[in-house]
């Protein structure tokens, strides 16, 4: 009987801390892995290793931003992409809704429409972000990215960077 016991209290307690971490990551904070090199260097700089094998970053992304889209220029944000909703994007906000963008490689000149966003990868060279695929939905966005969290030697925050030669106010 203690045996017993002993299991339904340990199911019990496992169950109700997989419903509070499943509630926190849902809300508040997540972590997510950094593919690629489109964010470098700011992200998965292509130096840190552990035995040879390179490591990626993993971030923190904070979720809170999303009760009332609140985003600024040069904020780096996890989103799915607008082609195949299965795949996340890490990028970072160049221009937000009704403000004007002009790429560095064209001579377009766009405006964001409301409840859109412009996200450039800071490795242009190989980064696939709106200048392949346009302003993306806000919607899609699903947190910002506030910390490294892992490699340990790269923990710390992730700055915010603004390139003020693309964008323009409306």
């Amino acid at each position: 009987m203690g045996t017993r016991s002993a299991l339904w209290s340990f199911a019990n307690k496992f169950f109700t801390c997989g419903v509070i971490g499943v509630y926190v990551s849902d809300r508040f904070v997540g972590v997510a892995p950094v593919r690629g090199s489109s964010m470098s260097p700011t992200l998965n700089p292509g130096t840190t290793s552990f035995m040879g094998l390179q490591i990626d970053d993993y971030v923190l992304v904070e979720k809170r931003c999303l009760q009332n889209y609140k985003f600024s220029h040069g904020d780096v944000v996890v989103f799915s992409s607008p082609s195949n909703h299965k795949d996340r994007h890490i990028k970072r906000i160049t221009a937000l809704p009704g403000e004007w963008i002009g790429t560095r490689h064209s001579y377009d000149v766009l405006k964001i429409p409301e409840g859109h966003c412009w996200v450039e990868g800071d490795n242009s060279s190989s980064s696939l972000d709106s200048r392949s695929f346009g302003p993306i939905p806000l919607g899609l966005v699903q947190g910002r990215v506030t910390y490294i969290a892992w490699p340990p030697q790269r923990i710390g925050a992730v700055e915010k960077r603004t390139s003020q030669d693309t964008i323009s106010s409306s």
